[in-house]
């Protein structure tokens, strides 16, 4: 045997490891017996060493913790599920695996049983959250370190954008010229500092540069698919400026703002911070600082603003689509110059009374301002003079509409626009409004009748949509209002041909029938179809009953010089009579027969917006108290000469940005059925005798199919031609309207007398300006025909059944011809609120007028709603349109 033996084992009878061997035992009351007494001799290390099972205490703990589990899970079913066995037990049971290894998290809790072991510790809750929070905090300190202060200066710098006529011609390149001026905050007025400060961050020289609410609020609108909203506080609004690399309305981007907001917070002097963001803000009218919007809204230097003009420039930097008082209706209707200046007038003094109340104005001086600051037209780059600044702004803002680009965006540059435009035919436009204007109005010669003349116009490509050409006024630079756009001017008898169409496609009701017919209880009507032309006639209801207000005023309507116009004694005169010669009593009854939210669904089918109609409860609203652009009622037109088939207007084919194009209108064009072409070719048809023979015979073209309809409206405050050939929709405005905005509460102007005529109508100026247009526009291209119309509807009122009790009624004395023959009043005799009229039954008269001949209170402009009181109307050669007068009602139009 080696001298070299192992050495021997440890006694095992004292320590912890006997002790527990002694518990085991100690159900049998007998003690662990000493090492050796089994009878194996203690210095021998036989085959009998090698078969022990532990090796030493740990391995013992190990064995007994192993065999434990067994016993326990044997004795649990005795004990209730409790634990049994003093090796199940031990204090690190569940945090040791089965190999023995102990487990750095201890979940699911391994002491646990039953659903208890999924509920975490309060020691691996806090662990959790500290290791959470520090990472947070780790991580915030990592990004604070790695973004920098930005540089506003930067901001200066952007590209031009590149605008190109419809045959690829670059039109202009404008755009990334930023009208900006860096000054000293010692040259920006305290007030313009004060008034900043006061309206939109009180605790700017106290905060530290973030609002943690405008943050959450910011993080819940962008969870819920919303805006994110702007910065709350200055220090927020100059980072965002400051920024303009990426304005994307996106979480990490809101968060390294918020994060260079607190380092910018925390290490730029508050001074510093106030005079770049007046420097970087946005003010409208391209200016980017508060020098530049200085000039452009009142030509003088940022130092020498006044208190109110610097509370008006801080309400402007809220938005100026919606604070500038010159408006912005290119970008949405909504922003007119009359809804602006109130909104900029409200924030104005709001401001002003914040300062006040913060001790930065005194209130003597306050005092001072409690009106809006005159401020000049917004347009000074050259290269937008004419007609290019209102084609730029056109599809500036149809890209906007459409998603393509925001205004930052495009305010950076670098963009190619390829617009629908035709030089040409632009030139053409323009050439044919100066040709009028000089050989007619005098403003010198006439300043009363001829001052504040405005012209407007539109051209549309039926077969495509695109447009072609406008006149937005004189000059971009001068006049910044978009006369081709919405201007408020209401379009008169031009809305005639949406009657007609509701009736052709819809037809009229049964007087015996409920209110909302359906399309089969309907009689489609023909344009052969009789109507009254009597002038005053007293307007019913489809059913027959006379037609009243929510007071119980009638409507009775009147027509052009108070004209009756048919065959007397009853004065039918057919639908398509009635359109050449513009009949306002034939098309309001047609339109109340039809119902006028059909005729409201024509109108928007055919291509006008929903939210330029008004009246829409009212007979007027047949005979255009609404106020569409000259652009939509041209595209709406247009439907017509392309046999039922509505495309939307637009102005931009497509956009390229770095070389790779990123829109094509083909990819949203949109093609609707607005009428079958059985409709649309019958109202065309009806529309080419208004030329051939009627009101319109002005816009005549040699050689040339002309479908179109003169409209004026009451008061003579407008005055319209709308028309059409196969290939191009024109439709041209005309009104009086002050283009200076020193002048309060500006109105619509009547025009007798402009041009030294006694009235206007859509047969004088604007057809001679449709003609002259077209006459250039088309040259060149082939005469087209309009399709061959196919027979429609059924002749209404062929023969109206007698009244089953007339009332006598003064009329004029027969005449042997259906010319027009002026009419007397009628009267009628004291309301019999029982009677009804049958529907057909022209010379029914129940209902009282109260002797009252007064016409119809002058709406252009207004919202179709009835007046408190009558007034007497102006009347027009070329029929016009008015709203619900008050008392007896009449209405006037053409």
């Amino acid at each position: 045997m080696s001298e070299h033996r192992r050495k021997p084992p440890q006694p095992q009878g004292g320590g912890r490891a006997a002790a527990r061997r002694g518990q085991s035992g100690s159900s049998s009351g007998r003690r662990a017996a000493p090492r050796g007494a089994t009878g194996s001799p203690s210095g021998s290390y036989g085959p009998e060493d090698e078969e022990r099972p532990y090796g030493g205490r740990a391995e013992a703990r190990r064995a007994a913790q192993r065999n434990g589990g067994g016993r326990r899970r044997a004795a649990e079913p005795a004990r209730g599920g409790r634990r049994a066995g003093g090796a199940a037990s031990g204090p690190g049971r569940g945090r040791v695996t089965a190999s023995g290894k102990k487990r750095l998290i201890d979940y699911p809790r391994g002491d646990r049983d039953g659903w208890q072991r999924w509920v975490p510790s309060w020691k691996l809750v806090s662990g959790l959250c500290i290791a959470f929070f520090g990472g947070l905090v780790a991580a915030a300190g990592i990004a604070y370190a790695m973004v920098g202060i930005p540089d506003v200066a930067k901001t200066a710098k952007a590209q031009n954008n590149v605008y190109y006529w419809a045959n690829g011609e670059v039109m202009v390149a404008t755009g990334g010229e930023r009208n900006r001026q860096v000054i000293k905050l010692s040259q920006i007025p305290k007030a313009m500092q004060n008034a900043v400060i006061s309206q939109e961050n009180k605790t700017f020289y106290s905060d530290s540069g973030i609002d943690p609410k405008g943050i959450a609020r910011a993080v819940f609108n962008m969870a819920r698919g919303g805006e994110t909203q702007g910065g709350s506080t200055i220090t927020q609004q100059y980072v965002k400026n400051a920024m303009l690399e990426d304005q994307s309305q996106t979480v990490s981007r809101k968060v390294r703002e918020i994060l260079v907001s607190v380092k910018v917070g925390a290490e730029v002097d508050k001074d510093e911070i106030l005079e770049g963001y007046l420097n970087s803000a946005y003010y409208g009218r391209g200016a980017y600082g508060i020098q530049a919007a200085a000039r452009a809204y009142f030509n003088k230097d940022a130092v020498d603003l006044s208190p109110g003009e610097c509370a008006l420039l801080s309400a402007v930097l809220k938005g100026a689509t919606y604070y500038d008082p010159a408006g912005a209706t290119s970008i949405d209707p909504a922003a007119t110059p009359a809804a602006n200046r109130k909104r900029a007038f409200t924030q104005m003094q709001d401001t002003l009374d914040k300062m006040v109340e913060y001790g930065h104005l005194a209130q003597a001086e306050r005092a001072k301002y409690t009106e809006l600051p005159t401020v000049q037209n917004p347009r000074s780059n050259t290269q937008l003079g004419g007609q290019i600044g209102y084609l730029v702004d056109l599809a500036r803002a149809s890209l906007i509409k459409e998603g393509v680009a925001t205004r930052d965006q495009l305010d950076q540059g670098g963009y190619e626009i390829h617009t629908t435009f035709d030089k040409k035919k632009v030139q053409d436009l323009e050439a044919a409004v100066t040709k009028v204007y000089k050989a007619n109005i005098k403003p010198e010669k006439r300043p009363k009748t001829d001052t504040h003349v405005q012209f407007g116009g539109a051209s549309v490509n039926p077969g495509t949509g695109a447009i072609e050409a406008i006149y937005g006024g004189a000059d971009a630079t001068k006049h910044f209002t978009n006369n081709a756009d919405v201007t408020g001017a209401q379009v008169g008898s031009t809305f005639k041909p949406f009657v007609l169409a509701a009736a052709m496609k819809w037809g009229v009701r049964d007087p015996d029938g409920p209110e909302d017919q359906p399309q089969d209880e309907r009689t489609v009507v023909s344009p052969k179809s009789l109507y009254s032309g009597q002038n005053d006639l007293k307007i019913k209801n489809y059913d027959g009953t006379i037609w009243t207000n929510e007071k119980g005023e009638q409507w009775r309507q009147e027509n052009d010089g108070k004209d009756s116009l048919g065959d007397p004694p009853d004065y039918k005169i057919d639908l398509r009579e009635a359109m050449r010669e513009s009949v306002n009593s034939a098309y309001v009854q047609l339109g109340m027969d039809v119902g006028l939210d059909k005729v409201k669904e024509a109108a928007v089918s055919a291509g006008l917006l929903e939210d330029s109609l008004t009246g829409t409860n009212y007979p007027s609203f047949s005979i255009g108290v609404s106020d569409p652009s000259a652009i939509r009622m041209a595209g709406s037109y247009a439907t017509f000469a392309a046999s039922g088939k509505q495309r939307a207007p637009f102005s931009v084919t497509k956009v390229v940005r770095e070389g790779e194009q990123i829109y094509s209108h083909e990819d949203k064009a949109k093609v609707e059925q607005a009428f079958t072409a059985k409709v649309a070719d019958n109202v065309t048809d009806v529309l080419k005798t208004v030329v051939e023979d009627g009101t319109g015979s002005n816009a005549q073209l040699p050689g040339r199919e002309v479908a179109g309809k003169t409209g004026t409206t009451d008061g003579n405050k407008s005055a319209w031609f709308v028309g059409y050939t196969p290939q191009l929709s024109t439709a041209i405005s005309m009104f009086r309207y002050p283009d200076d905005e020193s002048i309060k509460n500006r109105t619509f102007l009547e025009m007798y007398g402009t041009g030294d005529q006694d009235k206007i109508h859509g047969a004088s100026f604007p057809s001679e300006i449709w003609h002259d247009y077209m006459e250039q526009a088309l040259k060149g291209q082939p005469a087209k025909k309009f399709p061959t119309p196919e027979p429609i509807g059924e002749v209404i009122n062929a023969t109206p059944p007698p009244s089953p009790s007339p009332t006598p009624s003064k009329t004029e004395k027969p005449s042997p011809s259906p010319s027009p023959t002026p009419s007397q009043t009628p009267t009628s005799p004291s309301p019999t609120p029982t009677d009804t009229c049958g529907v057909f039954d022209w010379q029914c008269e129940n209902g009282d007028n109260n002797g009252n001949k007064n016409g119809g209170n002058d709406t252009a402009g207004g919202d179709g709603s009835p007046s408190p009181s009558p007034s007497t109307s102006a009347t027009e050669g070329d029929p016009g349109n008015n709203g619900p007068g008050g008392g007896t009602i009449w209405g006037s139009s053409g």
